[in-house]
């Protein structure tokens, strides 16, 4: 689904992803993981476009180069974002949260997808209420059924659990599994959380320092490779 060639970023003089190499398979859950500070933020910022890349290439779906199209485009071209810290809107009702999605689907549709209620019930019973009067997990919730509302081929999700109670953590790991075997949906996902990669994801890969160090299926994340790239 999304192929990522000898990536290079740079903010200011400070080169932070160093001649990247991943693949993100379909209908599969790769999981990036890595000590604070290395590039998983970054490397999200820069597939969505949201920081620029100085070298380097992104093969979407069937050809597309996605790092020649803006950063509008990306989500028309069936790329959900949830970026870390949510960032809904506080002041609006769910509802008008989620009807923010449509606008990229290019379809014309008006009405939320009964699928997104289906999926987040919470969401449903709380349509009316503004987005900021939400607890943490169900503004988290929220983020991402508006990034599901354009009917994404690949959901990209930066830190889902963080700072979310356990309970609503494992809601969303279950989502994101019926997605993928319901939907084909392909998701790539930033995690500190290891018993929450092992559970959910399919792949796993390790930046350290701005490169990829470690990739493989999950089942391969042992307890050699966590204490030298993942301990704190």
């Amino acid at each position: 689904m999304l192929s990522i060639r000898g990536l290079n970023q740079f903010y200011g003089e400070s080169h932070t992803l160093w001649d990247l190499d991943l693949d993100v398979p379909r209908a599969a859950c790769t999981c990036v993981l890595g000590r604070n500070g290395v590039g998983k933020t970054t490397l999200m910022k820069a597939i969505m476009g949201e920081v620029p890349i100085t070298g380097g290439e992104l093969h979407y779906a069937d050809g597309v180069a996605l790092e020649k199209r803006r950063l509008e485009d990306r989500s028309r071209l069936g790329v959900g974002y949830v970026p870390q810290g949510r960032q809904i809107f506080p002041l609006m009702t769910v509802e008008e949260n989620l009807r923010t999605g449509l606008a990229a689907r290019g379809d014309g549709l008006r009405q939320v997808p009964e699928r997104i209620y289906e999926l987040f019930p919470v969401l449903k019973e709380m349509r009316h209420r503004r987005g900021g009067d939400l607890s943490g997990g169900q503004q988290q919730q929220l983020a991402i059924g508006r990034a599901l509302v354009i009917e994404p081929k690949l959901l990209i999700l930066d830190e889902p659990g963080e700072g979310i109670q356990p309970n609503i953590v494992a809601q969303i790991g279950e989502v994101i599994r019926r997605l993928i075997a319901d939907d084909g949906l392909t998701v790539l996902l930033v995690e500190q959380k290891l018993p929450f990669a092992r559970r959910f994801a399919d792949h796993f890969a390790i930046l350290d320092r701005g490169r990829r160090v470690a990739v493989g299926d999950i089942g391969e994340l042992d307890d050699a490779v966590v204490k030298r790239y993942l301990t704190v």
